[in-house]
């Protein structure tokens, strides 16, 4: 297994650690140590890419685990927070969307693999993760005296959350059509 593919499965190994010291509440500055182990993860999202590109390592399984270790640690952020009480006033359509367009994205990924293509994240979808951590950490912080910035995150989050995946149907709409 290549160096990307290692920090892929490691983001994927911090999940459960985040999510524990994001919710114990019974742990002293346990947020804190959620708040750094999300960048840290965050870090393997951007130098696993990285390395793979300028290395050329780039793999299949890179291609196929790289956004699914991302939906995992946004998605189980979000829902983290959502019961914490932490997102805003559409909170719920926030992570519904979210989710929803994961979802729909995975669906459209087995389609296409089962036609033999690898669909790659592609430049909408890495921007709208990025903006997503960017806004999961705004939160974590809890930089509630900045409820403007915050709320436009959200706002911009679920935005280029739709975006992205009608760009990726829309780039990608061949997979769907019926071959005889």
């Amino acid at each position: 297994m290549n160096l990307p593919n290692k920090l892929t499965v490691l983001r994927i190994i911090i999940i459960p650690f985040f999510i524990f010291f994001l919710m114990a509440s019974f742990i002293p500055f346990g947020k804190w140590v959620a708040f750094a182990l999300f960048i840290i993860a965050s870090l393997t999202d951007f130098f696993d890419g990285l390395i793979a590109r300028k290395k050329n390592l780039i793999t299949d399984f890179g291609k196929f685990a790289d956004p699914l270790a991302d939906k995992l640690l946004v998605c189980s952020a979000l829902i983290c927070l959502l019961a914490l009480g932490s997102l805003g006033k559409f909170g719920y359509i926030l992570v519904l969307v979210i989710i929803g367009r994961d979802f729909i994205i995975s669906g459209f990924r087995l389609v296409a693999a089962g036609k033999g293509v690898v669909i790659a994240a592609d430049m909408s979808g890495k921007i709208k993760t990025t903006l997503q951590m960017i806004m999961i950490l705004f939160i974590i912080a809890d930089l509630s005296f900045l409820a403007i910035p915050t709320l436009v995150l959200e706002i911009a989050v679920l935005i280029l959350t739709v975006v992205s995946l009608v760009i990726c149907i829309v780039k990608n709409r061949k997979v769907l059509a019926e071959t005889k």
